[in-house]
């Protein structure tokens, strides 16, 4: 599972950087108020944790339900297998 780990870390990272470029990129390139780029950095951070955290989740339980589909008894096999 320490691959799947890794997986879901790295791309939540990914993903969660992608998210805060989209609602913190703008400030980059408009003429904005110190509050409304304070705003939006704070909005992009918020964006980015919650995006991280479901993207984490999803792929771990996504991972988490192939595991489970196997036999628990030791030297039975799927009918798949």
């Amino acid at each position: 599972m320490t691959v799947e780990i890794g997986y879901a870390l790295l791309s939540a990272a990914f993903v969660a950087a992608v998210a805060f470029g989209t609602v913190a990129g703008p400030t980059l390139f408009l003429d904005l108020s110190d509050t409304a780029v304070r705003a939006l950095a704070m909005t992009g951070v918020g964006t980015a944790v919650l995006v991280f955290a479901v993207r984490v989740v999803t792929v771990l339980v996504r991972f988490g339900r192939e595991t489970a589909a196997q036999p628990s008894q030791p030297g039975r096999t799927s009918p798949d297998s």
